[in-house]
């Protein structure tokens, strides 16, 4: 251990190593390919693959083989090995200092009666799978979430294909527009308790930490704008994504929130964005 931390501080000192963990730790518990890394970060496969051969041998990060394709994820273990090395001198003596108060009371500040959550759903462009998101929930939960979408580049058009899916289902899409992720940023915008990535792009950019330390998790799925042939094929795309998405906001909305500690919530957020959706073009 008296080797092992420095090692692994070592290792994240140097910038970009640093960011490819810090990427890691936003998708984290997504196992992700080495070619969607090097884009993310802009690198040439031989420099990433020197980058992460040293997070690997410091013990930061696991590598998995899919098929033809290798994958990252983070070894949490270490990570909060690491931080546990780094609190312990801090805290002896003093454990109010750094006792991690944020990680054991529950979500929010009042009980679940009292008030309705804030829920922020995010991709790229904020046309189709994001506003699925912010439709699916507001309409099954709405007494209990207030819920928006954002995009970090959003269109500005809602896709015609989700809007038809939407009125289809049942969801009023004159409440719906396309929004920058900086609306939600500024002084006048809500706290929120929950923010989701719902595609891998935006997980991937680099965004300001949201003041409150909101429950945030990755709930990636594929882009059905990107999915060409008919418009019979395109449609279905859509409706397996509205019904994947529905299948999650099911599942989140059914978590007893006010009785979760934080590290419990966190990990049943992350266990709904890893379900695998078969079966759900709803």
């Amino acid at each position: 251990m008296e080797t092992l931390i420095p090692n692994r501080l070592s290792t994240l000192g140097h910038p970009q190593r640093l960011a490819l963990f810090r990427l890691l730790m936003r998708r984290y518990p997504d196992r992700v390919p080495a070619t969607e890394l090097a884009q993310a970060l802009g690198l040439k496969p031989n420099t990433l693959s020197t980058y992460v051969n040293a997070l690997m041998q410091a013990g930061l990060i696991r590598q998995e083989r899919v098929g033809t394709s290798l994958r990252y994820a983070i070894d949490m273990g270490a990570a909060r090995e690491t931080l546990d090395y780094l609190l312990h001198d801090c805290c002896r003596g003093r454990p109010e200092i750094c006792a991690p108060n944020v990680y054991s009371a529950p979500v929010g500040d009042r009980p679940m009666t009292d008030r309705k959550y804030n829920v922020l759903f995010i991709c790229t462009g904020n046309s189709a799978r994001s506003i699925f998101a912010e439709s699916i929930l507001r309409d099954l939960a709405g007494d209990r979430f207030v819920t928006y979408s954002a995009g970090t580049r959003p269109r500005s058009e809602l896709n015609p294909f989700a809007l038809e899916v939407l009125e289809q289902k049942g969801h009023d899409v004159s409440v719906l527009r396309s929004k920058n992720i900086s609306e939600f940023q500024g002084a006048d915008a809500p706290n929120f308790d929950f923010v989701f990535t719902v595609c891998n792009q935006a997980a991937n950019e680099e965004c300001p930490s949201w003041p409150g330390q909101p429950i945030s998790a990755h709930w990636g799925l594929p882009d059905p704008v990107k999915v060409e042939g008919s418009d019979s094929e395109k449609s279905l795309a859509f409706h397996q994504t509205y019904g994947a998405l529905r299948n999650r906001m099911i599942a989140f909305s059914a978590l007893p929130l006010a009785s979760l500690d934080r590290l419990s919530l966190q990990k049943a957020v992350d266990e709904i964005g890893q379900s695998t959706d078969e079966g759900s073009s709803i």
